[in-house]
């Protein structure tokens, strides 16, 4: 969109939102499972944000180990936005994709990877065509781990990245706050549209 903020806005300048949440189908349409909690007690929980949620959410509902997905919005101010407001700029939302996994079955390194290799995390406040705050580079942790291992494998993309010829790295790290479930035609977009957008590329620079 022609003119849409390129900065994330301040509380005070956020559009207000809504008390109601979101109404959506809460089984996972790929395998059944629910979105919402409550979740087994083993699953860890990230929230991740690389472009456009769509392409995002069917790199992982993929992955073994993976419990459930859903995409939705965070990092920003509105409450229970809606995605014509996130598309704004006046929410401070991210696009995202809330990930449920067994860490006794997939490692949190492994979800790394995926994360790193899918997107172009030097774009700033764009992936691609993609333009707007909703489409920065995010991790979302929920856990000293995760923070430390989110941290630990920036800097070392950072380098593979450095070796390439390519830019620094904008992700945000920040840890997680109220994720707000998008509406029901963007959850498992992919799976329901298969010939649907996707303007996802990675740089092509493996992260070890």
């Amino acid at each position: 969109m022609f003119g849409k903020p390129m900065i994330i806005p301040d509380a005070n300048q956020a559009l207000p939102g809504r008390a109601e949440k979101m109404l959506f189908d809460s089984v996972h349409r790929v395998h059944g499972r629910s979105m919402v909690e409550p979740f087994p007690p083993q699953m860890e929980r990230v929230i991740l944000g690389f472009g456009c949620f769509w392409g995002a959410e069917r790199k992982f509902w993929e992955i073994e180990g993976v419990y459930t997905t859903a995409v939705g919005y965070t990092a920003g101010h509105t409450q229970n936005p809606t995605y014509q407001e996130v598309c704004t700029g006046m929410t401070g939302h991210n696009e995202v994709v809330l990930v449920l996994y067994d860490p006794a079955l997939v490692s949190f390194q492994s979800l790394l990877k995926v994360f790193w290799e899918s997107h172009d995390p030097t774009q700033g406040m764009q992936q691609g065509n993609d333009r707007g705050t909703q489409y920065r580079s995010g991790i979302y942790y929920t856990t000293d781990e995760q923070l430390e291992q989110a941290q630990s494998s920036l800097a070392i993309y950072q380098v593979r990245l450095n070796e390439a010829g390519r830019s620094t790295i904008t992700t945000e790290i920040k840890t997680a706050r109220e994720f707000y479930y998008a509406e029901e035609y963007h959850q498992q977009y992919l799976e329901k549209n298969p010939s649907g957008y996707c303007g996802l590329a990675g740089t092509g620079v493996s992260c070890s």
